[in-house]
């Protein structure tokens, strides 16, 4: 029995190791820095909403704070971002037998332009991403419903330039 149950404790420590190398949050290998910016994304959408700029720009530094071990600079970063907010747009999507709305669609677009001061063959410029979020067509994209649009939108939005900028799968 006792042979049984190091084997099994054994087996538990070696694969609990292995996850914790293959699935914690480190910098990429491939990508030389130590340092990274975040730059305002001017909001240029012809649907102004105040205070986006700044959340998308919170977003995206948060995430690559929980996710990397990068420092942030706000001047001469090895990593820099920035870009603006092209299109903030709500349409619908889904209509009812009366002709209204029976579900619309909050997306926004942003334009990023990454630049690794280390090696410029990583650059990226003019890289579209865009990201959406569906509300009932009889409710006004408001309070905590817009707070949560926002913030779902910017979730995605923020891992899918950090994907597209910083893993090296």
């Amino acid at each position: 029995m006792k042979p049984l149950k190091f084997i099994f404790i054994s087996f538990l420590v070696l694969a609990s190791f292995g996850c914790k190398i293959q699935y914690g949050f480190t910098q990429p290998s491939s990508i030389n820095a130590e340092t990274y910016q975040v730059n305002r994304f001017e909001n240029t959408s012809l649907l102004f909403e105040p205070g986006l700029d700044l959340l998308f720009q919170n977003t995206l530094q948060d995430l690559i704070q929980d996710q990397t071990n990068y420092k942030l600079e706000t001047t001469n970063a090895d990593l820099v971002y920035e870009g603006e907010i092209t299109d903030y747009r709500i349409s619908p999507t889904t209509a009812t037998a009366q002709n209204t709305a029976a579900q619309n669609r909050l997306t926004i677009t942003v334009k990023v332009n990454f630049y690794n001061r280390n090696n410029e063959e990583d650059n990226i410029e003019n890289k579209t991403f865009s990201f959406f979020y569906d509300y009932p067509g009889s409710a006004q994209l408001i309070g905590a419903q817009k707070t949560t649009a926002h913030e779902e939108i910017f979730d995605r939005l923020t891992q899918d330039i950090v994907n597209a900028t910083l893993a090296r799968w």
